[in-house]
């Protein structure tokens, strides 16, 4: 006998980040975009860029920049998924989003970047997210747009020759900036 699956939210608890904390995320962030266990999930970055997501250091500057938070999500007392939170004038900008591979799909993802968008527009009293996406991306970008995110085709080149951001498998990568308006 099939049963549905849960109808309430999965019980989540949010926090700022910490030192303490680089390690797990570091972990989470390259587990999400790149190598074999990024497969597991439908974010992998795997087929387009080799190398890492990010490092020790990347993480600490955002946790450490004014402006800026890198939010922690846990459930059950592990580290489930985090995202970036930067301010930006009448924006929030969102990135460094990674959920565990083996959860993404069911829901988490929707719940993180809700809880997100919130916190900007009630701590900052932002008007729009915005965010960047590799423009190949048409899936995620997809995602995206069913959150309410629009393109806006206004580009950024992908820097090409810095392995601190990985080492394109392809010459055609840029970011492409998506926004969402936060008015109530």
């Amino acid at each position: 006998m099939e049963t549905a699956p849960p109808t309430d939210p999965v019980q989540l608890s949010y926090r700022d980040a910490t030192d303490a904390d680089v390690p797990a995320l570091v972990e989470l962030i390259e587990s999400a975009y790149r190598g074999d266990s990024s497969r597991a999930g439908w974010t992998t970055e795997a087929d387009i860029l080799d190398g890492q997501r990010t490092d020790p250091e990347g993480v600490r500057q955002v946790i450490g920049a004014a402006g800026s938070k890198l939010l922690v999500v846990r459930r059950d007392d592990r580290i489930v998924a985090c995202c970036q939170l930067e301010h930006r004038g009448d924006a929030a900008y969102f990135g460094m989003f990674a959920v565990r591979p083996g959860l993404q799909g069911g829901g988490l993802g929707r719940q993180v970047i809700a809880e997100a968008e919130r916190l900007v527009r009630e701590t900052w009293g932002v008007t729009e997210m915005h965010m960047t996406v590799i423009s190949v991306r048409e899936e995620l970008i997809a995602w995206y747009e069913r959150r309410g995110y629009r393109r806006t085709g206004r580009m950024t080149p992908f820097p090409y020759g810095d392995e601190r951001f990985g080492v394109p498998r392809r010459d055609d990568l840029q970011f492409e900036l998506l926004v969402k308006s936060l008015d109530r």
